[in-house]
C-alpha cells in the first residue's frame, strides 16, 4: 500500500515518541548518529501537540549479569551501559525535549517494548484512545518493538518516517519499506508535515 495517511488524525490520538534519550542523542556507545539530526523533526511533531505525548524511556539494568534469560548476557555484553558506569543522568530525555514534561508524560521500561511490564495499554484504553503515532529510535530496535506491539493490541499506527532514526541506515530504509509493503494494511507512514495536518484539533 502506499506511504501516506488514509484518514484524519483523531484529535484524541497519542504522540508515542520512542527512546529519544541522552545516551541514545549524546556521545555513548549507544550514539545513534541521526538522532540528534531528527531531533528538529521531533521537536515540531511535540511541539504540535504537547499535552497529547508519550515518552517512553529505556531503562538499562542497574549492573551487568541482571534481567531474565538472555537480557543477563545482554548487560554482562553491555556493562558500560547500565546504571552503574553509565549514570542515571543519561537515561533523561534528550535536553531539548526536556521542556515538553509536563504535560507530557514519561513510561519506563526495561526492554524494547513499552508494552511489556507496563500499564500503556489500560492508560490508552481508558483514554478512548486508538490511534498512536510513533517517533523516536531506533526505528530497527524499539520503534520496531513499539509498532508491533500496537498492531497486536488493534491500534490504528502511523509511523512519522522523517521523525524515526536508526544507527543503521539500511535496515532503517528496510523497515520503513516492511511497513509500508507487509504491515500497509495496520501501519500507516507519512512525514510530520502531513501528520500535524491531519491531526484534528481538540
Amino acid at each position: 500500500m502506499p506511504a501516506g495517511l488514509r484518514s484524519n488524525i483523531p484529535a484524541n490520538a497519542v504522540h508515542l515518541c520512542i527512546d529519544m534519550q541522552r545516551m541514545f542523542v549524546e556521545d555513548t556507545p549507544w550514539q545513534a548518529p541521526w538522532a540528534e539530526r531528527v531531533l528538529p523533526q521531533v521537536i515540531t511533531l511535540c511541539a504540535a501537540r504537547p499535552e497529547r505525548i508519550c515518552f517512553t524511556r529505556f531503562v538499562p539494568a542497574d549492573a551487568p549479569g541482571q534481567g531474565r534469560g538472555t537480557w543477563q548476557s545482554y548487560w554482562e555484553r553491555w556493562s558500560d551501559m547500565t546504571l552503574t558506569e553509565l549514570g542515571g543522568d543519561m537515561v533523561d530525555l534528550a535536553l531539548s525535549l526536556q521542556a515538553f514534561t509536563p504535560p507530557a508524560k514519561v513510561l519506563d521500561k526495561r526492554v524494547y517494548s513499552p508494552w511489556v511490564g507496563t500499564d500503556l495499554d489500560a492508560a490508552l484504553q481508558r483514554g478512548s484512545v486508538n490511534t498512536l503515532i510513533v517517533s523516536g529510535a531506533e526505528t530497527d530496535v524499539c520503534v520496531l518493538a513499539a509498532v508491533l506491539g500496537a498492531v497486536d493490541l488493534g491500534y490504528r499506527v502511523i509511523v512519522a518516517t522523517d521523525a524515526v532514526c536508526s544507527s543503521s541506515d539500511e535496515t532503517h530504509d528496510y523497515l520503513l519499506r516492511l511497513y509500508q509493503s507487509r504491515y500497509g494494511h495496520q501501519v500507516e507512514t507519512a512525514e510530520i508535515e502531513e501528520i500535524i495536518q491531519a491531526w484534528a484539533p481538540e
